[in-house]
């Protein structure tokens, strides 16, 4: 199940990771910081979702750029990690002019990893999307990237609770040289395609009885970043075709207990070739046929990164070891 490549291949994508575990907690942050200037948009497919500023990613809007991307657990509460990220982007001069200043575009999603470490209320907080923001900012450029059980994947779960999720990331480049990566944050209700009949019986979803908690919510978050030249609703496209590469991954996905998002960044390094309508068409068809390409892979390597974990609230194996 292993992926080459990273998001980072994508020149200027920087990631940065924060998290905790022990003494209560297991969960953490995950930014993507793009170059200045890069184009984004986001398709929300999961129903239960925890996002944040999505709705200035709509094509209709006014704004186009996206300052910084942010993933993280603790479900809603856990979004107020973007405000750590706006922070520092106002503080480094990125945002959207306004009269007196920046507003940066900062948009976020959030798993639920709710008391995975034993404790309710560990989650994530300003200071940890500041953080996170700040280790993004510090990577050089093509920086490897650290996956598996950090950042925003250190509480990240699958198969209803069973096995233990995480962070991965794939790229690859095209023929006419336009790269498209992509990294997820795998915390699903639902297994790897392929799944052997034995552990897909061991997370099997049954309907609890009345006297047992709720069946544990769930998310898979994804950004896919390129170099090409994008508009908004270029970006729109390329989110909403990417959710094919997580429903590949994963069965089930987009469930009502899922809250799968994915955004699309895009840098506006490579000009595709728009010379006619047929040309303009077979690139974009191209480059968001790769999208979902990459989100699959990515999701893959994050599972057979992930790491068993044994915390107050019980154990989470290792998928396939």
């Amino acid at each position: 199940m292993g992926a080459t490549g990273a998001i980072t291949d994508v020149a200027g994508i920087r990631i940065g990771h924060v998290q905790k575990s022990g003494d209560g907690w297991l969960s953490g942050v995950t930014v993507v910081l793009p170059p200045p200037g890069t184009v984004g948009s986001v398709d929300v497919r999961g129903g239960g979702p925890a996002t944040h500023e999505t709705d200035a990613l709509d094509p209709t809007t006014l704004s186009s750029r996206v300052d910084a991307v942010v993933l993280t657990g603790g479900s809603a509460f856990g979004l107020a990690a973007a405000h750590g990220a706006q922070r520092w982007c106002e503080e480094n001069g990125r945002g959207f002019p306004v009269p007196g200043g920046l507003v940066p575009i900062v948009p976020a999603a959030a798993i639920f990893d709710l008391g995975r470490g034993g404790d309710f209320s560990a989650r994530p907080d300003e200071a940890m999307g500041y953080a996170a923001t700040a280790a993004a900012a510090a990577q050089p450029e093509g920086h490897d990237v650290e996956r598996g059980n950090v950042g925003a994947g250190t509480g990240a779960a699958i198969g209803r609770g069973t096995y233990k999720g995480g962070v991965g990331t794939a790229a690859i480049t095209l023929e006419n040289g336009v790269t498209v990566g992509a990294i997820a944050v795998v915390n699903a209700l639902g297994l790897p395609f392929g799944t052997s009949p034995d552990a897909a019986k061991a997370a099997q979803v049954s309907e609890p009885a009345p006297s047992q908690a709720p069946p544990p919510l769930n998310t898979t978050l994804v950004v896919v970043a390129t170099d090409a030249v994008l508009d908004k609703a270029d970006c729109k496209r390329t989110a909403s075709a990417a959710h094919a590469g997580l429903a590949r991954a994963l069965a089930p996905s987009h469930t009502l207990a899922d809250g799968d998002t994915v955004f699309a960044l895009a840098t506006g390094a490579v000009a595709l070739d728009r010379s006619t309508q047929t040309a303009r068409q077979i690139s974009l068809i191209t480059l968001q046929s790769a999208a979902a390409d990459v989100v699959r892979l990515a999701i893959l390597d994050g599972i057979s990164r992930a790491e068993a974990v044994t915390t107050a609230a019980g154990t989470l194996g290792a998928y396939g070891r």
